[in-house]
């Protein structure tokens, strides 16, 4: 892209045609002047003409040329190039995963719930951008397993090492969203949420999970809640020290009740999941839902070019000082 910062001074190149007007007029009007007179004409046209004659013009065209390119040098002509700066306003999120023995149930195919979770989160994981993410994980307690982090390699590496007896077994919901929001509430992110899978009923813990809904509130935090499970019974694997490994099928106990609340007091939605489709597209309408804000601004840096332009006009207008006083001085 080219533009003239200046364009106004462009104006004066009109200047240009008056000169060579007046040049053109002069050379006129001293050809008219008193002249001498030959007898023979053919002896004057058999001279050669000179070379200071043939380039008797150059001293004109030199002066005309450095008027123009200092004309353009005011003018300022500057070479644009189009540049753009992305600016992104991530969303902090925070992985609540139950790890309850109840999660080894094998209604979630090709594995059990959390394997299934796991891969699922996983792939989540993977589509965002600009996110800080974490991971946090309960059963009867509730720890940290990843604090949020920009470095998706390593959540992933600690995803992968979530595994079931990690914790003393149980279901404390309301301790998993009281770490979850111990870790948000001095984020400055413009928007903070948590996604909470669990399979079973709030049964462990000190903190109750409808308080610590109403704290996630007041830290601007919205808990996406998702039920894991089979409506009706499901198929738990049972190791019995005499005829090994045996299914028995258990009901599933799923406190949606609970759930949909906790969603409700921190503005957020509940789901219920009861295959890996269906938990893949609970994740990605939650993804949908907290979108990355990214804000492009385009602009055009411009660089100045009058420099070669005015070293130009001074070198034509010092050449002409230099033959006016040289090869074209005229004599006194």
């Amino acid at each position: 892209m080219f533009r003239f910062a200046n364009p106004h001074f462009l104006l004066l190149l009109i200047v240009l045609p008056l000169m060579v007007y007046w040049y053109l007029r002069t050379l006129r009007m001293k050809r008219s002047a008193a002249t001498l007179r030959y007898s023979n004409l053919g002896i004057i046209k058999k001279l050669k003409s000179s070379t200071r004659k043939q380039l008797r013009h150059s001293l004109f065209i030199f002066r005309l040329l450095a008027i123009a390119l200092l004309i353009i040098a005011f003018a300022r002509p500057q070479s644009g190039q189009k540049e753009s700066e992305v600016q992104t306003e991530g969303v902090d999120i925070i992985l609540a995963m139950d790890i309850s023995s109840s999660m080894l149930a094998e209604d979630f195919k090709p594995k059990n719930r959390l394997e299934t979770a796991k891969v699922v989160a996983a792939d989540f994981i993977q589509g965002r951008k600009n996110d800080r993410i974490g991971l946090v994980v309960f059963a009867a307690q509730s720890f940290t397993q990843c604090p949020l982090t920009l470095d998706y390699g390593i959540v992933l590496r600690f995803l992968q090492e979530v595994e079931i007896g990690m914790i003393e077994d149980g279901t404390a919901i309301g301790m998993a969203i009281g770490n979850c929001v111990n870790r948000l509430k001095d984020s400055s992110a413009k928007s903070k949420v948590v996604i909470l899978l669990t399979d079973g009923v709030n049964n462990r813990g000190e903190l109750d999970p409808i308080t610590a809904a109403k704290v996630a509130k007041t830290f601007d935090v919205r808990i996406y809640t998702i039920g894991a499970g089979k409506r009706g019974d499901a198929l738990y694997p049972i190791n019995d020290p005499i005829f090994g490994k045996r299914y028995q099928r258990v009901p599933v106990q799923i406190d949606e009740e609970l759930l949909r609340q906790i969603s409700a007091i921190t503005d957020a939605q509940y789901f219920r999941a009861t295959d890996k489709t269906s938990l893949e597209q609970i994740y990605a309408e939650i993804g949908e839902m907290e979108k990355t804000k990214i804000e492009v601004k385009e602009y055009t840096r411009y660089s100045e070019l009058f420099l070669p332009y005015t070293l130009a006009a001074l070198f034509l207008l010092l050449l002409e000082i230099i033959l006016a006083n040289t090869k074209f001085r005229k004599l006194p």
